[in-house]
């Protein structure tokens, strides 16, 4: 650095890559004086007119305030705070059109002047020698000063420089876009409070050497500067003109040779750049006690009557100003904020002057024609040519226009100073600098959601986080709680229960895998259930023996005769009853003789088959028909049961049994299947009879008949569904009656008396 130093006190200069030499137009305004363009009849005061978020409100409608009284209050980091303009009156808080290229609404303090003009409570310090770095910078910030060379970069913040030291201070005075004379002013005008300004921020710096630098086209502004600079570490430096010398990083490259890296900065390298404006307005806040409520605005333009430089308060209507400078316009007269090369078109004339407005340009259309329609890419790379950051505009318009930002990124698109150089020579006039303007917005809004999502993915780690902690807390806290309780109860029973049990639980496991468990006794609960068993058994037995023998057949045919078919039923279903009762006498250690079963008939097997098919309606009613006659038959027995008489079976009748059959062999698979029902039938009754009949004789059985048995039947096979029906309603019949037999069995009264005899 000590040689770098050496170099430049030498008078060596620099240059940098490309560059354009655009119609300067300066002569208009740069010849007359700074003039007071007045007070408007209202201000329009934004509360952020900074790159940074805004202070919160301290004034409310209605209230008064003073000329440099602060309207928002400032903070930690970039927010610095806005000042009245004047003395005057609250009228509205309220959302209004700003100077941006979007032309959006922001929110805005409405001032009304009382003219009075009377300033508020200053606290100069012109020994500003006596404070110390910190207070310093505290003030610069109370003062509202932000960066006013166009980037309104608060210069607080600047100029803390994350505590890097500072070698070079660089004074930018080259203001090298056409029309805009501000700065040139300036110097030329207030030379001497530049320099206060300048050791001000020596003070602040400490630099070994301090540069102010100045384009050849001001030398008004370069003999007032240079009579000024009395300081031996203070150089004034004249450089060729060249559009965008002004840029901090070009300037820095004029000056001292040195590029600053991609995604670098200046004030990591040693170098402070500050414009002579700034330089001005930190003068007037520290020495003065002045905040920042005015500037020096360039009105410029063919279609003004009068172009020049005024002072212009913040918030002054632009329309008043273009009026008070007797703009005479056009037809769809443009005005545009800035130059020509990097100012912006308004939407509408009321909007107010901010710290970044450093021009308000008015061209004819003889002056600046309105661009030629966009036309095609011929590949001319005029615009890499005149690039002042060695980019490749035309692949960066190529990919900003497809949206591809990834490629844009990679190509270094955020290194681009929007100067607007390769917008001039594109033969096709493309503008350029829209499109690059367009992909670092979109890009810079996808960042800040991304942003957004990271600090809600914190967020939500953060509260799992604290969730798993409290819960280990409370594991722990439970567990120094249960550890407290088991001393307690072995201090008191002299064991621990929890090591207790879980030993005893060891023990039992081990055994169960040893095969040694030991098994429960019930030894005493099974003999008990026994003995219940055998006192039951031999309550039956006795219940048994003590019944009449047996039963006679009671009921005759219509002649006096009996059925021979009944009598063999009668007598099958007594000796079912015998061997059923010799069966619980021996299991109740009683003597009986067992029962025989000798025949089985098949009910109605003497019948002659039909040789037609029986009707499936008419099946269906010989159905109903014999459940109904089986219900009243199970009735009766109830009945005849409840005066203890032994149940008499009389009849078990298919319906319309004494309709005569047609001839025709008997099928064999119908008999089977009428068999089996009549086996299934005669087993369920005589068991029935056995557990109902309490003098142990045997019921008489009349009528075994399978239903619907006086319908026709057919010759060849038994319908199945037939079949079916029949077996249902015997199944039923035979599960009703042994209800009834076990509802008898239960009842604990005296042995029946046989009234038959």
């Amino acid at each position: 650095m000590q040689h770098l130093l050496e170099r430049i006190k030498a008078g060596n200069l620099w240059d940098f890559h490309g560059g354009i030499h655009p119609p300067e137009n300066k002569d208009q305004s740069s010849l007359t004086p700074v003039v007071d363009a007045g007070l408007p009849p209202q201000l329009i005061i934004p509360v952020r007119q900074h790159a940074g978020p805004a202070g919160d409100l301290l004034v409310q409608v209605g209230d008064r305030v003073k000329k440099g009284q602060p309207l928002t209050r400032y903070d930690k980091g970039r927010i610095v705070p806005v000042h009245a303009s004047t003395s005057g009156v609250i009228t509205a808080i309220e959302q209004h059109t700003v100077a941006h290229p979007s032309g959006l609404e922001d929110l805005c303090v409405l001032l009304t002047p009382d003219g009075e003009d009377a300033w508020g409570p200053r606290d100069a310090r012109p020994d500003y020698w006596n404070l110390d770095r910190g207070e310093l910078l505290e003030r610069i910030q109370q003062a509202g000063i932000a960066g006013l060379g166009g980037a309104v970069f608060p210069t607080h913040s600047k100029l803390d420089g994350r505590g890097q030291l500072t070698e070079i201070l660089i004074v930018n005075g080259l203001e090298c876009e056409p029309y805009i004379t501000t700065d040139d002013r300036l110097m030329q005008e207030y030379a001497d409070e530049i320099m206060d300004g300048v050791r001000v921020l020596k003070h602040l710096l400490k630099p070994k050497l301090t540069l102010v630098g100045v384009e050849d086209n001001k030398p008004a502004a370069i003999e007032a500067l240079t009579r000024h600079a009395t300081d031996e570490d203070v150089l004034v430096k004249s450089v060729p003109t060249k559009y965008p010398s002004g840029g901090a990083k070009q300037t820095i490259e004029l000056l001292t040779g040195r590029q600053v890296p991609k995604g670098g900065r200046a004030v990591d390298m040693g170098i402070m750049v500050l414009n002579v404006a700034t330089v001005f307005a930190i003068k007037r806040a520290i020495i003065d006690g002045e905040p920042l409520i005015e500037r020096i605005v360039t009105l410029t333009g063919d279609a003004f009557k009068q172009p020049g430089n005024a002072w212009v308060r913040l918030g002054t209507p632009v329309r008043w100003l273009l009026q008070r400078f007797e703009l005479q316009p056009e037809a769809d007269q443009r005005v545009i904020m800035g130059g020509p090369m990097m100012g912006f078109t308004l939407p509408h004339a009321m909007v107010p002057v901010v710290k970044a407005t450093n021009c308000l340009l008015s061209p004819t259309r003889a002056e600046l024609p309105v661009p030629a329609p966009e036309q095609s890419c011929i590949r001319c790379s005029a615009c890499s040519d005149v690039c002042p950051v060695k980019l490749l505009p035309q692949e960066l318009y190529w990919y900003s226009r497809a949206k591809d930002y990834e490629k844009t990124e990679k190509l270094n698109l955020f290194d681009c100073i929007e100067c607007g150089a390769c917008a001039w020579v594109c033969p096709s006039t493309i503008p350029l600098v829209q499109y690059y303007k367009v992909a670092k917005d979109d890009i810079r809004e996808a960042r800040a959601e991304a942003e957004k999502a990271e600090r809600a993915k914190q967020r939500f780690e953060a509260k799992q986080a604290r969730f798993e902690r409290d819960k280990a807390a409370r594991e722990a806290r439970h567990a120094e709680a249960a550890a407290q309780r088991r001393q307690a109860m072995t201090a008191a029973g002299g064991e621990d229960p929890v090591a207790a049990a879980l030993a005893r639980l060891k023990a039992k496991q081990e055994a169960t895998a040893s095969g040694t468990a030991a098994q429960p006794d019930n030894a005493a609960m099974a003999a008990a259930r026994e003995a219940r068993k055998q006192e039951a058994l031999a309550r039956r037995a006795a219940k048994a023996t003590d019944a009449p023998a047996a039963e006679t057949v009671a009921a005759e045919t219509a002649t006096g005769e009996v059925d021979l078919k009944k009598a063999a039923i009668a007598a099958a279903l007594a000796r079912a009853k015998a061997k059923k009762a010799a069966q619980a006498t021996d299991e109740g250690n009683a003597e009986s003789e067992p029962a025989a079963v000798s025949e089985v008939f098949t009910p109605a097997a003497s019948e002659p088959a039909p040789t037609d098919e029986v009707d499936p309606k008419k099946a269906a009613i010989a159905a109903a028909i014999a459940r109904a006659k089986a219900k009243k038959a199970a009735q009766a027995t109830a009945e005849g049961n409840a005066d203890n008489e032994p149940t008499a079976v009389s009849e078990v009748v298919t319906p319309a049994a004494s309709e005569p059959a047609p001839a025709g062999e008997v099928d064999p698979k119908k008999a089977a299947i009428a068999a089996a029902i009549a086996r299934a039938k005669a087993k369920k009754a005589a068991q029935a009879t056995g557990e109902g009949n309490a003098d142990g004789e045997p019921a008489t059985v009349n009528e075994v008949v399978t239903p619907a048995a006086s319908e026709p039947a057919p010759a060849g096979e038994v319908d199945p569904k037939k079949a079916a029906i029949a077996a249902a309603i015997a199944r039923a019949k035979a599960k009703k009656a042994a209800a009834e037999a076990a509802k008898l069995d239960q009842r604990e009264s005296d042995p029946l008396s046989d009234k038959s005899h």
